[in-house]
């Protein structure tokens, strides 16, 4: 199902239209454009959720210490 609608229509309702917009496709009507607004797939998840790795992360200051002792530790004999 399509629904058309002219911009001054979409911009007086919005909330309705894009409420419309999760189960069929809005056309928006502009002087001689037309444009439609649908429901895009939802972005996956860009970042998992703390486990043991997250758990054990040290800090670059721990880094850098670590490192350093061994560099003397490698250098020092």
């Amino acid at each position: 199902m399509k629904t058309v609608i002219t911009a001054k229509e979409f911009n007086t309702d919005q909330e309705k239209y894009f409420d419309l917009a999760v189960n069929e496709q809005i056309y928006i009507e502009r002087g001689d454009n037309i444009f439609i607004v649908t429901k895009a797939k939802a972005p996956k998840r860009k970042y998992k959720a703390p486990d043991d790795d997250l758990r054990k992360a040290i800090t670059m200051d721990e880094v850098r210490e670590r490192l350093h002792a061994h560099v003397h530790k490698l250098f020092a004999k």
